[in-house]
């Protein structure tokens, strides 16, 4: 695209190395922004900001009762979860991880999900 936006009145084998050159350019600016994006990410603090003492003992006492219900999780069904959540695999990946069909990840992975919410449902 870049080659044709520019109108270059080259021949074929000077195209030839301007195409790996747009590439090449291509890939480090790319490289690049990814690395500034991951930077900025790690950078950023992962722990809730609570406004008040309340907000910050309920958090505690949430993550407590979430770590709380997943040690209770069947192992087959923590395995799917964390899988899928800590490690962010898609569910054929976890399946081939774990020789066991799509299906069987999604039911499990359902399961998990139902016995989580189930666990940690809180009074309004």
């Amino acid at each position: 695209m870049q080659v044709w936006e520019k109108q270059f009145n080259t021949n074929d084998k000077e195209i030839v190395g301007l195409l790996y050159k747009i590439a090449s350019n291509f890939f480090v600016s790319r490289y690049r922004k990814q690395n500034i994006a991951a930077q900025y990410i790690n950078s950023l603090s992962l722990q809730p900001k609570a406004e008040t003492v309340e907000e910050e003992l309920a958090y505690k006492e949430l993550k407590e009762s979430y770590e709380k219900a997943l040690a209770r999780l069947p192992d087959k069904q923590r395995t799917v979860f964390l899988m899928s959540r800590i490690e962010e695999l898609k569910y054929h990946e976890i399946a081939e991880r774990l020789d066991i069909s799509v299906k069987a990840v999604e039911k499990r992975m359902k399961n998990a999900l139902e016995f989580l919410k189930r666990e940690l449902k809180t009074e309004p």
